[in-house]
């Protein structure tokens, strides 16, 4: 039986705009800094703190001045450019639920509409075999349909080799020249090395780690033998999953690599939106912008203590 071709891009955009971009809407109330925090260069005013303020963003020589919070506004807060660096890559195209493909267009459909709309830019760059695509930053609905079809022109059968997703960052690098709000999305099945690359990264840019991953990444089902193959390398192997040796020994492995990028995301000091495919795209960035709201809670309630150990130091 054949697949059922995907929805066109202006389908796909309309459906989401009314099943995830409404919700979304609703539940940030306009306040979609939460979900990207725009960095700026220029100093343009001071103001005091509110829910949600990026506590970075925090004066804290007036702080302790006043008794009350401030946190610095800059110019480029109010002209926000967000940028999607997107690694397609043989290994997205695999997905039990949804293809990581497909969540992957409809994140970047969703975050780039959020952001265009409020009458900022989006622009991005594109990974598969080769470096091959950058789309400057622009504004428009138009753009966005656009950048949903240079995705969906991205072959899946690419030629295979190793991902190297230190190229994909540091070729982004020189691209985006004012301080924005980045998005790697990516399922992170690449050669090492690009954790330093993103850490540089982050250290002009609030960089978000948007993770593509599958279930069956994690975990097998007992389906007897299968051929398996590697999407990258295209070795291809048959493996008994009825074999509890097999299956046991398979989860302890993903559950390492688990710990280990883990680890390297940490270091690299970014967020992580986690997408699973069988999850509600909705639900999971607004449980992403949950953790954000709750760490700035966390960190606002910390605060008094850190002005009062600055005025007994």
């Amino acid at each position: 039986m054949a697949e059922t071709a995907p929805p066109t891009p202006q389908a796909l955009l309309q459906k989401l705009e009314w099943k995830v971009l409404k919700r979304l809407d609703g539940a940030l109330q306009g306040d979609y800094r939460t979900l990207l925090r725009g960095h700026g260069v220029d100093l343009a005013d001071l103001r005091e703190y509110q829910f949600h303020d990026d506590v970075r963003h925090i004066d804290w020589n007036v702080t302790a001045r006043l008794n009350v919070p401030h946190v610095r506004q800059f110019i480029e807060d109010r002209d926000l450019t967000a940028w999607f660096l997107l690694d397609l890559s043989p290994s997205i195209d695999f997905g039990s639920q949804r293809r990581k493909r497909e969540v992957s267009e409809a994140f970047v459909a969703v975050m780039a509409s959020l952001v265009l709309r409020h009458g900022n830019r989006a622009g991005a760059v594109l990974y598969g075999s080769s470096l091959d695509t950058v789309l400057p930053a622009k504004s428009g609905r138009m753009h966005v349909l656009h950048l949903m079809q240079r995705m969906r022109a991205r072959p899946s059968s690419a030629a295979t080799g190793t991902t190297r997703l230190a190229d994909l960052i540091e070729r982004a690098r020189p691209s985006i020249k004012r301080r924005s709000a980045v998005f790697i999305v990516s399922d992170f099945i690449s050669e090492s090395g690009w954790e330093a690359s993103m850490a540089r990264l982050a250290q002009k840019h609030d960089v978000v780690a948007v993770r593509l991953y599958d279930p069956l990444e994690m975990q097998l089902p007992e389906l007897g033998m299968v051929l398996m193959q590697d999407a990258e390398t295209g070795e291809q192997i048959f493996v008994d999953t009825g074999a509890r040796g097999f299956r046991q020994r398979f989860e302890a492995a993903a559950e390492r690599r688990e710990q280990e990028l883990r680890n390297s995301l940490a270091r690299a000091g970014v967020d992580t939106l986690e997408l699973p495919t069988d999850a509600d795209l909705g639900d999971s960035i607004l449980s992403f912008v949950d953790a954000r709201r709750q760490r700035s809670r966390l960190a606002a309630g910390a605060m008094p203590l850190h002005n009062r150990a600055r005025s007994q130091a």
